[in-house]
């Protein structure tokens, strides 16, 4: 069976143009988990300009059902996830090593990362972040879903939205569409590094 990989890496460069840097890393017991980081170069003056980092390796396998007792090693959704901020208001490259842990977590923990899922790293996504967790949003806006032969399932590339702690509490009470609607609402900048809560009165 071919390699996922190189397709999901081929796929991030179509879409996001060459990496200008990329980290691995290896937790005990997991496959090596890559993040590579696109610079947007089409910035205006007025705009900072946006890095995205990306996930590489998650999709290497498919996430198990927690519940179930042997993992089927073809079949289950595959997944990377793709985090967006603007350029050089924090130090977001820090940012690396907790993308990797949430990529690692199906194999760790035997998680399923779905949209409207809430995945928190415990400390904040760099230094002097406001954020600890993220919330998956819906794949297909950014980069499209990846096609593989079957039976495997696509590769879907989840856009990840950093939650400040109240807005995490919040969307455990209310639900990832309420969150979502306060943020349009608001006109909440999703990839402020820096931003504060939306209010939540």
């Amino acid at each position: 069976m071919a390699d996922v990989l190189p397709l999901v890496e081929a796929r991030l460069r179509s879409v996001l143009g060459e990496p200008d840097a990329r980290a691995a890393v290896t937790f005990l017991g997991t496959d090596r988990i890559e993040v590579l980081r696109f610079t947007d170069g089409t910035a205006g003056e007025t705009d900072q300009g946006i890095v995205r980092y990306a996930t590489l390796g998650m999709s290497a396998q498919p996430m198990a059902d927690p519940t179930a007792v042997v993992a089927d090693p073809v079949a289950g959704p595959r997944a990377e996830l793709v985090l967006s901020v603007r350029a050089g208001a924090a130090d977001t490259d820090k940012v690396l090593r907790p993308l990797a842990v949430l990529a690692a977590s199906p194999q760790v923990e035997g998680l399923v990362v779905a949209p409207g899922a809430s995945l928190d790293v415990g400390e904040p996504l760099w230094p002097g972040a406001p954020f600890t967790s993220v919330l998956v949003a819906e794949a297909g806006g950014l980069i499209e879903d990846l096609e593989l032969d079957a039976p495997l399932d696509p590769v879907r590339f989840l856009p990840l939205l950093p939650m400040t702690p109240n807005e995490a509490a919040w969307k455990r009470v209310h639900g990832a569409g309420a969150l979502q609607e306060r943020w349009l609402t608001s006109g909440t900048d999703l990839r402020d590094p820096s931003r504060t809560s939306v209010p939540l009165d």
